[in-house]
């Protein structure tokens, strides 16, 4: 679609536009290194742009600012990636190498946000939710405590509003036919044995069991499904604090995380170092933001995502490799024995 010299423009003006901000004028062009036409040409080159949606004039500014699509080309084609440096892949990979995998997953959405002063953001692999054991504590009538412990030994607590009151001696019964049967499964294999199985357990049993699988299921898809970390970089970002009600939203979408984590699961079934651009991407809530974002695995296998929201002026041949890396030396350290 684009000549040499036009693609070779584009990619000029949004790099300088990427390093100041600011609307990029054909004089302020011609002046640039590699550029080897004049002022005259290179109004005619971004006029075409203009007019293929390449790049747009902010108010009656005379400089132009790069679109969404002309963000998208860019990233497509026209990038040079720079390397990660020796020294950073280092520290990378030293914070990394925590025994506990969810610390080491913190400190993944930590390093992302630090590395590039924006919003590193993780997906946490999906918990087999197993259970070693459960017990019912009785509250009152028709409130009953849920105490699940893990094959880990971790205890979660969920409190069950019943249809009907329980005796004690009801509780402890459930408890150990429940732990008798299904101690070691997940709760999605107990409620599909509870259905075979158990069809001949007395129904008041059977349906605080049920209550049981739900709130147990629950328990696991809330467990920190995703960790989020360096969102106050965003404040000092001017594109996106210039304007209080989208930052707001961006805010939202972070401590509310259902939407975040549906985003990420969506890019996590891509391979490599995927880019949405907001205005381009109907995955990123935003027109201002783009999310980087790439796969982690575990001894092979696709457990989660992890990346970076930022501003879409951002410099994208640092963040791609950085985003990349971590990814890479994430899944390292998860699969080592």
């Amino acid at each position: 679609m684009l000549d040499d010299r036009a693609r070779l423009l584009l990619k000029t003006l949004i790099e300088r536009y990427i390093a100041d901000g600011q609307p990029v004028g054909s004089r302020a062009l011609a002046k640039m290194p590699g550029l080897e036409v004049s002022p005259a040409t290179i109004r005619n080159v971004m006029a075409d742009l203009e007019d293929m949606g390449f790049i747009a004039s902010p108010h009656t500014s005379a400089g132009r600012v790069p679109t969404p699509r002309g963000y998208r080309l860019f990233v497509d084609a026209l990038l040079t990636v720079r390397p990660v440096e020796q020294q950073q892949a280092e520290l990378i990979k030293g914070q990394l190498q925590l025994a506990d995998p969810q610390r080491a997953l913190q400190a993944a959405a930590q390093l992302l946000g630090s590395l590039t002063h924006f919003a590193g953001v993780v997906l946490t692999p999906r918990r087999a939710s197993a259970f070693r054991q459960i017990e019912f504590v009785r509250l009152s009538d028709k409130r009953v405590l849920l105490i699940i412990v893990t094959p880990q030994g971790d205890v979660q607590n969920r409190i069950l509003v019943t249809q009907q009151p329980y005796s004690a001696a009801q509780l402890i019964e459930a408890a150990n036919v429940f732990n008798q049967h299904f101690a070691g499964l997940s709760f999605d294999q107990a409620r599909a044995r509870l259905h075979g199985e158990l069809t001949a357990l007395r129904s008041e049993i059977a349906a605080l069991m049920e209550a049981a699988v739900a709130a147990g299921e629950q328990a696991a898809e809330e467990d920190d499904a995703v960790v989020v970390a360096g969102e106050r970089n965003l404040l000092e970002v001017s594109d996106l604090a210039a304007n209080l009600g989208k930052l707001r939203a961006l805010f939202e979408l972070f401590e509310q995380k259902t939407r975040l984590m549906q985003l990420l699961e969506t890019s996590g079934r891509a391979q490599g170092v995927q880019i949405y651009i907001g205005g381009d991407s109907n995955k990123v809530p935003l027109d201002e933001t783009s999310m980087v974002v790439a796969p982690y695995e575990v001894d092979g296998k696709v457990v989660g995502t992890l990346g970076v929201i930022g501003p879409t002026r951002m410099a994208y041949e640092r963040v791609i490799p950085i985003v990349d890396i971590t990814a890479r030396l994430l899944s390292s350290a998860l699969s080592r024995e």
